[in-house]
């Protein structure tokens, strides 16, 4: 009589066993596809937040324009450089919002994220979450373009970035319900892959709107940017329903963690301590380190990218979209692919891999801006290449470790440690703007963040199944 095969669990190389995993329990039954498509359908809904608002059109060419100056200064010359310091003065105080944001979402996260994970309520924390981001973007549509009315538009779209990652975070817990170890890679990639290839149809449809001559509507007051974060809201809210409906929630609870909401910080200071004074967790430890730190680099790309693109090299709102919708479609493409090679060589090789390719081409953006808008083309599309895989990479990473149960904890202390250092892109994109007067040195602060992010991941052992 044959003696059945112990079950297979992940191992730390030279660090011993660790606990099942999430991805275990599933065992190699793959998800219903319906159930895969609802969740990626998410990052699909809420993507034209990032792309549309937050990285090429709304900030880029409304928010740090001109439009929201004083008269007297909207009457110089783009190249007068008290005008020139009066945007890079908008450009810092999106930088400002963007660290204030941050810090909010270090102080919040942790808690609703063990919370959620208590309770075995995912799917209620990701509709807060995701409702409260729709709200912030129909907020946008009382930001005029009046000075006075610069930090209001500041204030919504920092709120919805913390609304949104409050979502993020149950989002990547509700992943875990539905992978494998053998396919997390891809599923990660589609997910990030569509919310890329979302924000392509969403400027599509702007482009559309700005050919027609927006069908003969009034361009006064910034009625078509006002509009467009109408639009997001409503897109949002469609695309959103699927995962709500079809997804599961990726467990039942954990009642012996349910605490008082600061008492929530106690329990969060253990687990980090804990998972570095375990020898098996240890890597998990400094992965949230390093992570933290290279992920807010890579969200500076996509946060400042269009600012830089308009302010540094002078891209107008058709070249501006045009590029934002090849952007991405190349990091759509690029992530859906990097998924297998991810189940393939391992989520580590994937991000080094990644952060190199963006470090190289960050810099040569930085030092080739007197080359024009070409040196942007080029080294702007090689880094919208490799965010995306870094992205998914990252999830995947961290999904292959995270202990049955425990989902919303890990990806909580995810959430966690990348606010911790979230002030670092935009902190240093600010400080060099301010010191310099000059927004295009906020693109060496960006590379100075990867770097330091691509340096704390070498060490990292990575976890795999035996």
């Amino acid at each position: 009589m044959s003696v059945p095969e112990e079950p297979q669990v992940p191992v730390v190389a030279t660090t011993g066993v660790v606990g099942v995993v999430g991805l275990d329990l599933r065992g190699e039954t793959p998800a219903p596809k319906k159930q895969v498509y609802s969740w990626a359908l998410w990052d699909w809904a809420t993507q034209p937040f990032n792309t549309v608002i937050l990285t090429f059109i709304f900030t880029a060419l409304y928010l740090t324009t001109d439009a929201f100056l004083p008269p007297a200064l909207q009457a110089l010359d783009k190249t007068d450089p008290v005008k020139e310091a009066a945007i890079a003065e908008l450009t810092s105080g999106l930088g400002l919002g963007s660290t204030i944001a941050a810090l909010a979402i270090l102080l919040i996260a942790p808690v609703l994220g063990q919370r959620a994970d208590a309770a075995g309520k995912q799917k209620l924390w990701l509709g807060i979450g995701t409702g409260a981001l729709i709200l912030c973007m129909f907020g946008l549509w009382f930001v005029e373009p009046v000075p006075s009315l610069f930090w209001l538009g500041v204030a919504l779209i920092s709120a919805g970035a913390v609304f949104g990652e409050i979502a993020a975070v149950n989002s990547n817990a509700m992943l875990i319900g539905i992978a494998n170890q053998k396919n997390i890679g891809r599923i990660s990639g589609l997910g990030w892959g569509f919310g890329y290839l979302g924000g392509i149809v969403a400027l599509v449809i702007v482009v559309v709107l700005d050919t027609a001559d927006w069908f003969g509507m009034s361009t006064d007051n910034g009625l078509p940017f006002r509009l467009i974060a109408v639009g997001c809201a409503v897109w949002a809210i469609v695309f959103s329903i699927p995962i709500f409906l079809n997804v599961p929630e990726p467990s039942l609870g954990r009642p012996e963690r349910q605490v008082g909401f600061f008492q929530s910080y106690v329990l969060l200071t253990k687990d980090v301590i804990g998972l570095y004074r375990n020898t098996e967790t240890r890597p998990t430890f400094w992965f949230l380190l390093a992570s933290a730190v290279f992920r807010d680099g890579l969200g500076g790309v996509f946060a400042f990218g269009a600012v830089i693109a308009a302010a540094v090299f002078g891209f107008e709102f058709m070249e501006l979209v045009i590029f934002g919708i090849a952007a991405n479609l190349i990091a759509g493409v690029s992530t859906i692919i990097a998924g297998r090679f991810d189940d393939r060589f391992g989520p580590k090789r994937i991000i080094l891999w990644s952060l190199a390719c963006m470090i190289v081409a960050g810099l040569a953006v930085f030092f080739l801006v007197e080359a024009g808008t070409v040196a942007f083309w080029i080294g702007g599309l090689i880094l919208c290449a490799f965010v995306g895989p870094a992205q998914a990479a990252s999830r995947s990473f961290l999904a292959r470790v995270t202990p049955a149960g425990r989902e919303g904890e890990i990806f909580g202390l995810y959430a966690t440690t990348g606010r911790a250092a979230s002030w670092m892109a935009s902190g240093a994109w600010t400080l060099l703007i301010v010191a310099t007067q000059s927004t295009a040195f906020g693109i060496l602060g960006i590379v100075l963040v990867l770097v330091a992010g691509f340096l704390l991941l070498l060490p990292v052992k990575e976890r795999r199944a035996v």
